[in-house]
């Protein structure tokens, strides 16, 4: 509407342009600041337009700049109605274009003002000393240094370099394009320098990071004001310098409300939480004012020192100087309640909040996430207004982090189908979750896909999780192939290397690549050396083990754990040096764990040490009575004896307790969808195909020549149950399904939550010669690949 009655203005004054008034103007430049000053909307404006339109007033060139400029500073009138008055101006000056440009820069359409500098110049506009620091603070704003470069050469021609403004406004847009080279040169040639010059270079150092350029600058300043000591307090607190922010705070004699919040805000970005909150004290007791900048730095040194009493006492000083609805602040609330488990209050201020923000969300569902109310994040998620790749990664990584590991997969594939690409947490937590369910064919996908997306940097931890996937997924070759092509290796990918080879048999694999590592000047860790130690259990090296032990603390400094004296006392029972390993227990220094006694008490049953069995197994039920694995084990060892009554006495115990042995559970992928096979299962759809193939396989392991191992299995059944009751173990029926539905030559790959038993291991390597198939078994202790009839461990495990 504004531009329609603009256009019918526009005909009448046509023809008024061509030709003098036939009567005296009824106004004049004081009449017309009298009702510019008394104009309060749009209809009073247009009525003032329209008069001078009409009595030609319009000409006045100051009159009509007056009315341009008080144009573009009216809320009320839209920059395009103005720029419709500015096309009817005949003979506009430089002062109206200028002011046209810099009503632009100032609406954050910088482009335009671009546009309007190039139609100046072809309309041979004389542009003034005004002109150009506008069309250079627009190449500033837009961070377009080409045409900033175009412009510094127009300045040049016409001789406008020794204008200081001018000189300011380039040095200003090289610097905040990055170009601190030409910025530097343009600051040293400069004829005229004041206060603005020097901020304006330093503004450009703070902002690149170089604090020692910065220096340099900040300490030739002829005249140090607040704003160039305020920078580089900032420019400190960035790169870690938090002491000489510290001191240059403390010499400055005067300060304000920027000076103090960047000296919190540093402390907090570094980690010097006490020292934030300490300071917040000292600027409350000074009198100074608050504003959401500093407040925000300090909620988040009270959620990072989990002292949510002090931030509640700061949300009720917030509350009462009235910035609490300032949506930064909210969040900042938010995520200091969420994070310290104080889901209720976070919730409320969610709830009641006006100003909710993508923030607001994305620390709602995490906050949920952090307190296990998983599905109070879902919900939250699902009614989410927009979702960026925050509130996906929080909700997947949280899955993760609880185990919902199909749940993780689901929303991934769920994600895939809209437009937000995953990042690096994200595909960390998705390989994570398909190294935690065995999905193989769902992990290689992740990682063909981190290969074609090459703006996804494969850094440690990512390339870590991969090589982990691979490992814990049987698949050595494409463990050592992720990392050979990782850029950079730390600690980590080293460990999971050295654990990765171990568990899957190749344990002299595993100790060269320690030694490698060590040659690479990487300084191995505890994490190391449980690697280290576990490889030498699984190979029964016990000379080797022992030494490695020594020289954690006589080469590198390293105190043995609760897990190191673990992994010594196994590899010490494995190899049946029982007493030398019950000896270990006793001269630990810390106090041995159920996991420590539970290796000597496996060995004992491995070795058919009844009397140390019964002694470390009672010690055991009486440490942890409500764990189901102790005992079985003593049970086991009862039955592998025939001491039966014993065998009955335990299983009384245990129902007198309410402990219930964890049934053997066991995952295979298939297609790329996980199937999951409980022991004696009869649910699975595909259960009589299953069925078939196991009645097949005990006639080809028959003719095999096996004979199941029913020494262990519970004594009221007779034989026959008890060798049908074996042959329904969960990776027995694994491997059927496998058989059934994985074609040759890929292998059969399972992952079981239990100790593979000694029937089964038996099996399985018979199964892989009369079927000619590789079989794969993760179990909860390492890897068996079984092949030809044989199993990567030597039946050792």
């Amino acid at each position: 509407m504004k531009l329609s009655k603009l256009n019918q203005l526009s005909s009448a004054i046509k023809s008024k342009f061509n030709q003098k008034p036939t009567f005296k103007p009824s106004i004049t430049l004081s009449i017309l600041e009298s009702h510019l000053h008394n104009c309060h909307s749009l209809k009073q404006f247009n009525q003032i337009l329209s008069q001078m339109i009409l009595t030609g007033f319009i000409t006045d060139t100051f009159a009509a700049s007056r009315v341009l400029m008080f144009s573009t500073d009216l809320p009320f009138v839209s920059l395009d109605y103005s720029l419709q008055i500015f096309n009817l101006i005949e003979n506009s000056n430089g002062f109206m274009w200028n002011t046209m440009m810099r009503a632009y820069i100032q609406s954050n359409s910088a482009q335009k003002a671009l546009l309007l500098y190039k139609l100046m110049v072809k309309n041979n506009v004389g542009p003034d000393n005004y002109t150009y620091p506008l069309v250079v603070q627009a190449c500033a704003v837009r961070l377009l240094e080409f045409e900033g470069k175009e412009i510094h050469d127009h300045v040049l021609k016409l001789g406008f370099d020794s204008d200081v403004y001018a000189q300011n406004t380039l040095i200003n847009m090289y610097a905040v394009c990055g170009n601190m080279r030409d910025a530097r040169k343009l600051f040293d040639e400069s004829p005229v320098l004041d206060s603005v010059s020097w901020n304006c270079v330093l503004a450009g150092y703070v902002q690149k990071g170089d604090v020692e350029e910065a220096k340099l600058i900040f300490d030739q300043m002829p005249q140090r004001n607040i704003i160039a000591s305020n920078s580089m307090i900032v420019l400190f607190g960035k790169m870690g310098h938090v002491k000489e922010a510290w001191k240059l705070f403390n010499v400055m004699g005067e300060k304000d409300l920027v000076s103090w919040s960047a000296l919190i805000s540093g402390f907090e970005k570094n980690g010097m939480y006490e020292e934030a909150l300490f300071m917040f004290i000292e600027m409350n007791a000074n009198g100074m004012m608050l504003d959401e900048v500093v407040v925000v730095s300090i909620l988040s040194a009270c959620a990072h020192l989990s002292i949510v009493k002090t931030g509640k006492m700061i949300h009720g000083l917030v509350s009462r100087i009235g910035i609490e609805s300032y949506v930064n602040l909210q969040n900042a609330l938010i995520h200091m309640y969420s994070g310290s488990g104080e889901i209720m209050d976070a919730q409320k201020l969610f709830s009641g909040s006006h100003n909710l923000d993508q923030i607001s969300w994305n620390s709602m569902i995490s906050g949920y996430m952090k307190c296990g109310s998983v599905a109070k994040a879902r919900a939250l998620f699902d009614i989410m207004p927009e979702k960026d790749i925050v509130s996906w990664s929080a909700m997947i990584s949280g899955y993760a982090q609880h185990d919902r590991f199909s749940d993780a997969l689901a929303l991934f594939h769920e994600m895939q189908l809209g437009e937000i690409r995953p990042d690096e947490t994200i595909l960390v937590s998705v390989i994570s979750a398909c190294t935690h369910l065995t999905a193989l064919d769902q992990g290689k996908w992740v990682h063909a896909y981190i290969r074609k997306n090459n703006n996804l940097e494969v850094n440690v931890i990512l390339g870590t999780t991969l090589l982990d996937m691979y490992m814990k997924c049987g698949c050595v070759e494409n463990a050592l192939e992720v990392f050979n092509g990782m850029k950079e290796k730390g600690v980590s990918s080293w460990n999971a290397l050295i654990i990765g080879l171990a568990v899957n048999g190749l344990v002299e694999r595993s100790l060269e690549m320690f030694s490698e590592m060590k040659n690479h000047g990487v300084i191995p860790n505890e994490i190391t050396f449980m690697g280290v130690l576990g490889a030498c259990r699984h190979m029964g090296l016990v000379d080797e083990g022992r030494c490695h032990f020594t020289s954690m603390v006589e080469e590198h400094g390293i105190e043995p754990n609760v897990k190191h004296y673990g992994c010594m006392v196994d590899l010490l029972g494995r190899a049946g040096l029982l007493k030398e390993a019950e000896k270990l227990i006793q001269s630990m220094p810390m106090a041995p764990d159920a996991a420590t006694w539970g290796a000597l008490l496996g060995a004992c049953k491995k070795h058919g040490d009844t009397r140390m069995g019964e002694r470390v197994g009672r010690k055991l039920i009486e440490l942890q009575p409500d764990h189901d694995g102790f005992h079985v084990l003593l049970s086991n060892i009862y039955a592998s004896k025939g001491e039966w009554g014993d065998v009955l006495e335990v299983r009384g115990m245990m129902k007198q307790k309410g402990v219930v042995k964890t049934p053997g559970c066991s995952l295979i992928e298939a297609n790329g969808v996980v199937h999951e096979f409980l022991a004696g299962d009869k649910t699975h759809p595909w259960i009589n195909k299953v069925d078939q193939m196991l009645n097949e396989m005990a006639k080809r392991l028959k003719m095999e020549g096996y004979a199941a191992e029913t020494n262990e299995v519970c004594l009221d059944i007779d034989e026959e149950e008890k060798e049908t009751t074996l042959f329904r173990h969960s990776e027995k029926l694994a491997i059927a399904f496998g058989l059934l539905t994985i074609s040759p030559p890929t292998p059969i790959r399972i992952m079981k939550n239990l100790r593979i038993c000694n029937d089964c291991h038996t099996a399985a390597k018979l199964i892989s010669k009369a079927y000619a198939r590789e079989i794969v078994v993760r179990d909860q202790h390492r890897f068996h690949h079984f092949k030809k009839g044989a199993c990567s461990c030597m039946d050792y495990w």
